[in-house]
């Protein structure tokens, strides 16, 4: 990887790589990048350093669109409930390193006073972020409850799961105060108001997904047509599948109009169930997500997080009460194992970019390799190792 570089200059040639477009990879393409967008997809000739004064050749690399990670709890020791906008600067800035270029910093059920200090946090990071040195953007917030069945608890804290009865009940989710900022939230459409939930937040404008949830395929019917759209971490943490009774695998399974994220860290779902998802659904509505909680990037050991005790071992982690309490892998190693599964670098690139940017409705200005859009791209080697890195136009990881 060798460039020629001049800070005086706006415009920057990256030439050289394999890069994984919209319709397909192709070999012989250079993008012009101009400010924060690609303003020019070159192609043969046209690819050449007389477009741009300055040039970055990354022969040998293939360039993908950054990913986006909607469900993420945290990394490199900092969990998103306890976070300032610091705090989360350098979340932004690891995950950057592993491939993420936009992300929703995602909240436990907890109390008013957590959301509110957790909410205020993402809004201070969100309202200096482009002042800040290039890294991961936040893009809003996703809580993860608290209005999920406590049967289907998985590691979250059931003292602080709610039923719906009014549009007062949602004064709780403190909302982003950043203009354009996405709120997504996890629910379970079975709980006493559920439906009713699922339609105001959706009128609201809100991203609804349905999640730690034992919903049957009725309710589940009912939940898509007041406004829910999405499921979160499929096949985890709601009712498994039965043959007579299909419940919310069953039903995620087989709606085209419905989207699903995925943990594929070959613990939460088993490689062979990831294939099973990814045949039934198709790239197009699968989400790739770390759900990565604090730890992540700091190896095994016993972590204190959410008033209990975490333990991670062998890349695995485990609460007190026995569960699976959220994963220390990144986006980077879920892009690994889809693409060790059989998954074409192109599919690849929608489940963790293209898809998760049409879920939040930022589909027209990232999730893609496309002439005006942001110029949020990561560069891997044939190892899968992150090479480079650029938000916006600016690069927020490179290793020379």
């Amino acid at each position: 990887m060798t460039d020629h570089i001049s800070k005086n200059q706006s415009l920057l040639l990256l030439r050289g790589a394999r890069v994984v477009l919209p319709q397909g990879i192709e070999q012989d393409v250079a993008l012009l990048v101009e400010g924060n967008r690609i303003a020019r997809v070159l192609r043969g000739a046209d690819a050449s350093p007389t477009h741009a004064g300055a040039t970055l050749d990354l022969v040998g690399l293939t360039i993908f669109p950054g990913f986006i990670d909607v469900h993420n709890h945290g990394a490199a020791g900092i969990d998103t409930m306890e976070a300032s906008a610091d705090d989360l600067h350098h979340v932004s800035t690891f995950l950057a390193s592993c491939g993420v270029t936009a992300w929703l910093p995602t909240l436990v059920p907890g109390a008013d006073e957590d959301y509110s200090r957790a909410a205020q946090a993402v809004t201070g990071l969100m309202n200096e972020q482009d002042e800040r040195p290039a890294a991961a953007r936040a893009l809003g917030i996703h809580y993860e409850g608290p209005f999920v069945n406590v049967a289907q608890c998985g590691a979250l804290r059931t003292p602080y799961f709610r039923t719906y009865s009014n549009s007062s009940d949602l004064d709780t989710l403190t909302k982003i105060a950043h203009e354009g900022a996405a709120h997504m939230i996890t629910l379970a459409p079975e709980i006493d108001g559920g439906i009713e939930l699922v339609r105001e937040l959706a009128a609201r404008g809100w991203v609804v997904s349905i999640g730690h949830t034992r919903a049957d395929v009725e309710t589940l019917d009912r939940a898509a047509a007041a406004g829910a759209r999405h499921m979160t971490h499929f096949m985890n943490a709601m009712l498994p599948l039965n043959h007579r009774a299909p419940g919310p695998v069953g039903w995620g399974l087989v709606r085209d109009d419905v989207t699903c994220d995925v943990i594929a860290d070959g613990v939460h779902s088993d490689p062979l169930i990831l294939k099973l998802i990814l045949r039934c659904k198709t790239a197009e509505r699968i989400a790739l997500i770390s759900d990565s909680i604090a730890p992540t990037g700091l190896g095994d050991g016993e972590y204190h997080i959410w008033d209990e005790k975490i333990a991670v071992v062998n890349g695995r982690t485990q609460n007190e009460r026995g569960s699976i309490a959220g994963s220390v892998v990144t986006m980077l190693d879920c892009v690994r194992m889809m693409l060790s599964l059989g998954a074409s670098a192109h599919d690849v690139a929608r489940m963790a970019a293209s898809t998760p940017a049409r879920l939040l409705g930022v589909d027209d200005s990232c999730g893609s390799i496309e002439e005006g859009k942001r110029a949020d791209l990561v560069a891997l080697d044939d190892e899968g190792r992150v090479r480079l890195t650029m938000v916006g136009g600016r690069m927020a990881f490179r290793v020379e």
